[in-house]
């Protein structure tokens, strides 16, 4: 065995043990997300879709077009929020919410995210506090703020989040979501974000992955099959003697 080969091998020793603790929190994460109920994990059974208004309710268009500014309108929305009939406008610079009968400019205020939020609870629930999250966090990294953060004291410790800007429910977050986000992360290797599986520490893993079989072969030919197969020659040698 050559000196290449001693230091080769443990290398090979200690990468195979790195990615061995990595299998081990990949078989544990992936069998904890397999066994959570996803129903609890998104906090319930599914709500109700969003109702859309007639257009007929629409009657406060034209103070509606006085309020709007001069970006181009991209996209028109007619629906109802809280039994109210809306719309929702979104142009190239924001979305704005308007009465669809007065044509009143509405906000989403910390009570209209109560409210939404108690309205798709599944046991009815009271919201106990509201506040305003101006910057993304980890529950609502795919949605941009401002989010209403709405907190209930029932038994799941249960995390509305509200869209300040359109008043839409973004998600429901509880304790049972919280230990799948947790796995989650182990699986995905993503320790900052929780949202990528195309980040260096796994494009790392995954080099490292290659490097051992490709090397582990390498030191199967080498430094084992000699060996392991020397009892063969000696078979052979014994017969012709």
């Amino acid at each position: 065995m050559t000196i290449k080969s001693i230091w080769l091998r443990k290398i090979h020793k200690w990468v195979g043990l790195a990615i061995a603790l990595q299998f081990v929190l990949w078989a544990i994460s992936g069998a904890a997300m397999a066994l959570l109920d996803m129903e609890a994990v998104a906090g319930g059974p599914r709500p109700q879709a969003i109702q859309s208004a007639l257009a007929g309710e629409a009657t406060g268009w034209p103070e509606i077009v006085g309020q709007l500014d001069d970006g181009k309108i991209e996209g028109l929305r007619l629906r109802t929020l809280l039994d109210r009939p809306v719309v929702e406008v979104r142009n190239t610079r924001s979305t704005r919410m308007f009465d669809a009968r007065t044509g009143e400019a509405i906000r989403i205020t910390a009570t209209a995210a109560r409210a939404v939020s108690q309205a798709v609870h599944p046991a009815d629930a009271r919201p106990v506090s509201a506040s305003l999250l101006t910057e993304t966090s980890l529950p609502v990294r795919e949605h941009q703020p401002p989010i209403w953060q709405v907190e209930f004291a029932d038994e799941k410790s249960s995390t509305y989040y509200v869209s300040a800007t359109t008043g839409a429910l973004l998600e429901r977050r509880n304790e049972t979501w919280r230990w799948w986000d947790f796995f989650w992360m182990l699986h995905n290797m993503d320790y900052a974000d929780r949202t990528s599986f195309n980040h260096p520490l796994i494009i790392t893993a995954g080099v490292a992955m290659a490097w051992l079989a490709v090397t582990g072969l390498w030191l199967l030919f080498r430094t084992m099959w000699r060996h392991d197969f020397a009892w063969i020659r000696k078979l052979y040698i014994s017969r012709r003697h």
